[in-house]
Formats: C-alpha cells, sequence, structure tokens
C-alpha cells in the first residue's frame, strides 16, 4: 500500500527506528526492495532522484512504482529524491508519488527558505510530505562525484542547530535532511558522524531527522544515529556497487569457463536482483534497531 512520506516517517518515530530510503534506479532495485519490506514486515521508502532521470526517466519509473505499491501487501512511500526544480515536483506529484525531498542546500538560506515554502503548498495540495535540506555534504546525488571522501574532503557544511529550527518554522517541513558527517558516493576512509550536530538540532527542532549518504556507515553508527533521532536512511551508492561486483563476478566466472562464452543482459539481472535483495535485507533489519515488524 502506498503511505505518505510524513506517516511513514511517524512509523520510524514511533518505534524508535529509521526507514530504508533506496533509489529506484533500476527493476531489479524496486522488486528487491518491495519483496524485502514484504518479507520482513518493515515499511520500506522507493524514491527517484532527479539526478537519476539519465538511468530511468519520470515518467516510466513513477507509475511502475506507484503500481506495484499499490498491490502490495507492505508498506510503501513513493518519494522523489533530492529535487533540484519546482517543475519537477510537479511532474512527480502528478504522477501521485506521496512525498518530495527538495534540495535548496547549494542556495542562499533566504532562498532555500522560499523554495521550500513553495514545495510545501504543493505537496499540501497533493497530500503528500515534505523533506528538506539545510547544510551541505558537499558531492552531490547523481553521479557529479564518484568518491565522496570524508566530509571535510567533499566540502561539508554542517547544519547549524540554530538555523535548523528557524527553517522548519519557515517552511513547515514534515522532516529534516542534515549534515553531520556523511556524504553522498564513496567513502575514501572510515566516515566520521558528528553527533554533537545531530544532538543539538535533535533539542531544537521536533520533526524526523533524515540521514543522506547512508550506504557506508558502520552498523554500529546507524544504531548510534537511530537511537540519537534519525528516522530516515538513504542507501543507494554501496547497494548498487555491491550489485555491480556480482554481474562482474558473473562474467568472469563464465568466461573462466569458455573464453569465448556470450554474456547476454539477461543473465546478469537476477544476479543483480539477489544482490540488492541481500543488501536491502541487511540495512532494512539493522535500521528496525530491534522493533517489530509493523503491522
Amino acid at each position: 500500500m502506498l503511505v505518505n512520506l510524513r506517516d511513514i516517517c511517524a512509523i520510524a518515530e514511533q518505534n524508535n527506528m529509521a526507514i530504508a530510503a533506496v533509489n529506484s534506479a533500476s527493476l531489479e532495485a524496486i522488486r528487491a526492495a518491495i519483496e524485502v519490506s514484504e518479507e520482513t514486515g518493515y515499511p520500506i521508502i522507493i524514491q527517484h532522484a532527479e539526478g537519476h532521470e539519465q538511468l530511468v526517466p519520470l515518467k516510466y519509473v513513477g507509475p511502475i512504482v506507484r503500481t506495484l505499491a499499490e498491490r502490495s501487501s507492505a508498506q510503501i512511500c513513493l518519494n522523489l529524491d533530492h529535487c533540484e526544480h519546482l517543475s519537477y515536483a510537479q511532474r512527480a506529484l502528478d504522477l501521485g508519488f506521496t512525498g518530495v525531498m527538495f534540495d535548496g542546500s547549494a542556495l542562499p538560506y533566504e532562498q532555500n527558505v522560499e523554495y521550500s515554502q513553495r514545495v510545501a503548498d504543493m505537496c499540501a495540495e497533493y497530500g503528500a510530505g515534505l523533506e528538506c535540506e539545510l547544510g551541505s555534504m558537499g558531492s552531490r546525488e547523481g553521479g557529479e562525484r564518484d568518491e565522496g571522501g570524508t566530509a571535510e574532503e567533499a566540502g561539508a557544511i554542517y547544519t547549524n542547530p540554530d538555523q535548523a529550527k528557524d527553517f522548519v518554522e519557515a517552511t513547515g517541513l514534515d522532516i529534516l535532511a542534515c549534515s553531520f558527517g556523511t556524504v553522498h558516493g564513496i567513502y575514501k576512509g572510515e566516515p566520521h558522524l558528528n553527533f554533537d550536530v545531530r544532538t543539538e538540532i535533535r533539542k531544537r527542532v521536533k520533526v524526523p531527522l533524515v540521514m543522506h549518504g547512508g550506504s557506508g556507515v558502520s552498523d554500529e553508527d546507524y544504531v548510534k544515529a537511530i537511537n540519537a533521532g534519525i528516522r530516515k536512511v538513504n542507501y543507494y551508492t554501496y547497494g548498487a556497487k555491491y550489485a555491480g561486483e556480482a554481474a562482474c563476478r558473473e562474467i568472469d566466472s563464465k568466461r573462466a569457463k569458455s573464453d569465448s562464452a556470450i554474456i547476454y543482459w539477461h543473465d546478469l539481472t537476477p544476479v543483480a536482483y539477489e544482490s540488492f535483495k541481500r543488501t536491502f535485507e541487511h540495512v532494512v533489519k539493522v535500521f528496525a534497531n530491534g522493533a517489530n515488524p509493523v503491522a
């Protein structure tokens, strides 16, 4: 069933857990996410990033995920991830998305507030939830930077806790993406999360908080972040990386048996699907943080 972004994060708040938010850049990832949610009993967010338009256009992925979610027994939110253009948000809402993440983090603060307010009005017309970002992780979603490095190397700007309070009140957002040490892309070393920043934000705002750049973080840090108020964790890069590596191993295996082996794409898609499913099952259970499956 389709669930509003605001409501699915409220479930996480009630159960001291986080919802896995996985990107829908392939049918294999979509299928794996839905089946993991159905089998584990935990809600999931399937999201399409504006930066992935060249991988799978919005006009195709929106109807696919919406139809599958409506037919599923799982609680699924269809969310637009890292939207930077109001017209793109409008298109997603028209297609039935139940959440929008507007990313104005690269804009001057006043403009971020102005555009976030406008998206809030748009979401209200459709009954969709709104996520906005304050602060910056430096590297951008959608492949502008392949390696995130550390937060400092990526040029991250940690979210200002006092400004976060004003931002939430001014925009009327439902959940807040904040910067406290994660980055998009592949980490060059161990990520170092600044939990003091996150704790100070949590003291000042009452809305659920979001961790972007979540893949690559240790299970122990996931639990710490969740216990400190993170209710949505974006997970994409490493899941896609592991699926790519699994496909490469399959190719190597076939070529080892015969140098002239023909590689068919349809032989690789089940391998990618199984990899996504293993990865998503693991993170969904870690993010559940000991909570019982949600009926």
